[in-house]
C-alpha cells in the first residue's frame, strides 16, 4: 500500500494522541466533588498500572484505549463529559503504555488476554464488584476478551474500531506504519514527548510485528472463538469512513454476538468517539442505562 493512503489511515489512528490531553487531568485540588478527575497508580499483576478516575455514579465504567494510547489521551472527551452522576469513569495504561511504564510494552501471543486480565483485576482491586467496559481499537479486543472470560462482572459492552481477526489487507496497513520516520511531524511530535524516540520507533514496531502474527493462525483470528461467550448486552460502533478497520470486522462481531446492537455512523472515521464526542457520549450513555 502507497504510504500516501497510509498515512491518512495513520492520522486517524494517532491525531489524539496526547494533544491537550494534560488540560483534562487536573492534578491539584478538586474544584468540586465528583467532577474532577484524579490520577493514581496501583499494583496489579506485578505491575504499578496508571489510571484516572472521575465521577460518583453507582455505575462504573473503565476505558480502553488503542494502540500506543493511554485513558488521558485517549479518552478526554469521555473523561471530561460522561455523566459523571450516573457514572464512575475509570481510564487506565495498559502495562507498557502512557505511565504505566515500566515495564516496556511487549507483545506475547496472548497479549490480548494478558491485557484483560490486567483489566478486570485493576477493576477488582479498585473495588468494582462489576462494571462496564468501553473498547476502542486495540482497546476493544481487549474488551471483548475480557466479556467473555469473565462475565460474571461485566454489566454492559461497549466496542468500536475493534477486530476479531486479521486480513493480509490489514497487514499491509499495519506494515505501512511500521516505519515511525516516515509519520507526519504532526503525529509524530507529541509521541515522541510522551515516549521519547526511541521507545515510540521500537513500540510501535514491536506491535506491527505483534498484530501482524494473528494473520499467520487459521482466518487470521485473535478473538473470534472469544464471541459466542459474551452474554451481556452489547454495543458496537462502527464509523463507515474507518480507513483502518473495514467494516466487515464490526459485521462479524456483531453477527457472533448474540443479541448485540449494531450502529453504523455515516462520517465516523477511525477516531470517532473524539471527533463526534457529543453524539458517541450521548449514544453510549443510553446504552447504559
Amino acid at each position: 500500500m502507497a504510504w500516501r493512503s497510509t498515512g491518512r489511515a495513520l492520522q486517524v489512528l494517532l491525531l489524539q494522541l496526547p494533544a491537550g490531553a494534560k488540560s483534562l487531568t487536573p492534578r491539584g485540588p478538586a474544584a468540586s466533588y465528583g467532577t474532577s478527575i484524579t490520577s493514581a497508580k496501583i499494583q496489579v499483576n506485578g505491575v504499578h498500572l496508571h489510571y484516572q478516575q472521575t465521577g460518583e455514579g453507582s455505575h462504573a465504567v473503565l476505558l480502553l484505549p488503542g494502540m500506543l494510547g493511554s485513558g488521558q489521551t485517549d479518552f478526554g472527551p469521555q473523561l471530561k463529559s460522561m455523566n459523571k452522576q450516573l457514572f464512575t469513569v475509570v481510564a487506565w495504561d495498559p502495562r507498557g503504555y502512557g505511565e504505566s511504564i515500566p515495564p516496556s510494552r511487549d507483545f506475547p501471543p496472548d497479549f490480548f488476554e494478558r491485557d484483560a486480565k490486567d483489566a478486570v483485576d485493576l477493576m477488582q482491586a479498585l473495588k468494582f464488584k462489576k462494571f462496564s467496559l468501553l473498547g476502542w481499537s486495540d482497546g476493544g479486543i481487549t474488551a471483548l476478551i475480557a466479556a467473555a472470560k469473565y462475565p460474571a462482572l461485566i454489566h454492559k459492552l461497549v466496542v468500536w474500531g475493534a477486530n476479531a481477526s486479521v486480513t493480509q489487507e490489514d497487514v499491509r496497513i499495519y506494515n505501512g506504519i511500521r516505519d515511525v520516520s516516515k509519520w507526519s511531524e504532526k503525529v509524530k511530535k507529541p509521541l515522541e514527548e510522551m515516549y521519547g524516540h526511541a521507545y515510540f520507533a521500537k513500540t510501535c514496531e514491536a506491535w506491527v510485528d505483534g498484530i501482524c502474527r494473528f494473520a499467520e493462525k487459521s482466518d487470521g483470528n485473535i478473538c473470534q472463538e472469544f464471541l459466542p461467550d459474551i452474554k451481556c448486552p452489547t454495543f458496537i460502533i462502527h464509523g463507515e469512513k474507518d480507513p483502518l478497520v473495514p467494516q466487515a470486522h464490526a459485521e462479524y462481531i456483531h453477527k457472533h454476538i448474540k443479541g448485540s446492537r449494531l450502529l453504523l455512523m455515516p462520517e465516523g472515521k477511525h477516531n470517532l468517539h473524539l471527533r463526534f464526542a457529543e453524539d458517541f457520549n450521548r449514544q453510549v450513555e443510553d446504552f447504559l442505562q
